[in-house]
């Protein structure tokens, strides 16, 4: 049997909010086409571009800013880097002056509103998340080509046979948690490690930590922007941010100025349970009204659900003694080889399986890293992830007004006390008596998504979403 070589770094992407799958995954397909017309030696002889939105992308394509990240992308602009701050000007430039500059090197005349063209009732076969770039070329040839985003930020051109990172030989290669299982009982290594030396096959070890310290970095720049920012969250739904209030009333006044001095101050309130209650919550709330603002946040695996690994880890380093980098770095590890599992065995995109997909992937993640840092077994750490996800499973993704707000904020609270839940109960356990393996909810999870229906799939076609009283009009 083949085996995809995922890298921790996939699972783990800088990217910009609001979704991983709606704005990320637009972005970079809209960056690898004008990379291909580059390649071509095309590019200058582009006169004209029109794109177009099938399925999900169609449908909350513009709560979740689809529109605005393939302009993004058509420009050259990189969302690891690009200042987000200059998002809204940047797309007035180009709404006013009705021209883009491809790849930031060529300009043509672009109507955003001619020019993308969402196509609610139409949807390609290989996968809800489509869009399409179609090119004329100053001698009147023309060109087409389609790509997929497929969650977390993934994407695929149609047509696409793999590419080189699938091709990656590992030391350890792991399609399926019992295959993980396998290595660690063979080797005797925690899980952490067994990923750290599979990530040697694309760089060294030493570059692999200092990655995993700069994904950190930015899931706590991420956290701490949310805990101090107020007011209300774009997109029309008149959603009030709440992290920042819930932050101050937490610290009782206690004085900070940066992160360092923010977490000592959590830290000093002591270890009442609904005080570190309340803390996760907070942490959760902060990174996703931060995504749902088009902040600078981490897949993990989804923009969606970008709240609950960084606040079981804040959780974990300000609680339960993972204070140091290498515990940090060994968190984010596990957390990603479950997910990357996940990915293989079913899908991390809300477009597929609903937010069981995306939630509930952040939950068992999250929970089997927090299990193998307060010291649980390697069958322990898998426990807790199954546990994680069996209580989230049929969760469906209905998201008010096309937006990650309503219900996507609250869930990420919901799956992090999840994830440390299922912690406490593997630590406790024993995986000898356990019923239900990681494998065998995977399995289910997937074929719950193939029997959900579409409504429920990202399309904000059913659920809350229509039973809330507000249109998109308002929206």
């Amino acid at each position: 049997m083949s085996h995809e070589a995922i890298s921790v770094f996939d699972m783990f992407k800088i990217g910009v909010g609001p979704s991983s799958s709606h704005t990320l995954g637009p972005w970079r397909a809209a960056q690898r086409f004008t990379d291909s017309l580059q390649q071509k030696n095309k590019l200058q002889d582009v006169v004209s571009i029109e794109v177009l939105l099938y399925g999900s992308l169609a449908k909350t394509g513009v709560g979740h800013g689809t529109d605005i990240a393939v302009q993004l992308g058509l420009s050259g602009e990189d969302p690891v880097s690009f200042d987000v701050q200059h998002i809204h000007s940047k797309m007035l430039d180009i709404k006013h002056m009705k021209k883009i500059v491809l790849a930031g090197k060529h300009e043509i005349d672009f109507d955003p509103a001619e020019d993308i063209e969402f196509l609610y009732n139409e949807s390609l076969p290989y996968h809800p998340n489509a869009l399409s770039f179609l090119v004329r070329f100053v001698n009147g040839d023309t060109l087409a080509e389609t790509y997929y985003s497929i969650g977390g930020g993934f994407v695929e051109m149609e047509g696409e046979t793999g590419n080189a990172q699938s091709k990656v030989i590992l030391p350890f290669p792991i399609n399926t948690a019992d295959e993980l299982l396998h290595w660690c009982m063979k080797t005797g290594l925690n899980i952490s490690d067994v990923v750290l030396e599979n990530e040697t096959s694309w760089r060294t070890e030493k570059e692999t930590r200092e990655g995993m310290l700069t994904i950190w970095h930015t899931m706590a720049a991420c956290m701490y922007r949310g805990c101090h920012i107020d007011g209300m969250l774009p997109g029309g739904l008149q959603v009030t941010r709440r992290a920042a209030g819930l932050s101050k009333r937490l610290l009782n006044g206690k004085p900070h100025h940066d992160i360092e001095s923010w977490t000592n101050a959590i830290r000093e309130g002591g270890n009442d349970f609904k005080y570190i209650l309340d803390w996760v919550s907070c942490f959760a709330l902060a990174v996703n009204e931060e995504n749902a603002s088009f902040g600078r946040v981490v897949t993990a695996p989804t923009n969606g659900a970008a709240g609950v690994i960084p606040a079981v880890l804040q959780y974990y380093i300000i609680f339960g003694g993972g204070n140091t980098e290498n515990k940090i770095i060994h968190f984010l590890l596990t957390a990603a080889e479950v997910g990357s599992i996940f990915k293989k065995g079913a899908t991390i995109s809300a477009a597929m399986g609903g937010c069981q997909a995306e939630i509930g992937v952040s939950s068992a993640m999250a929970a089997a890293a927090l299990t193998e840092g307060m010291g649980g077994t390697q069958r322990q750490a898998l426990m807790a992830a199954e546990i994680a996800m069996e209580h989230h499973l049929g969760l469906t993704c209905d998201p008010i007004g096309g937006l990650v707000q309503i219900p996507c904020i609250e869930r990420n609270t919901m799956g992090a006390i999840k994830a440390i839940t299922a912690c406490q109960l593997a630590l406790q356990g024993a995986p000898d008596y356990a019923k239900v393996s990681l494998d065998e909810v995977i399995k289910t999870m997937w074929e719950t998504a193939l029997d959900m229906n579409t409504k429920y799939k990202e399309t904000a076609d059913g659920g809350l979403a229509v039973h809330v009283p507000l249109s998109l009009s308002e929206c």
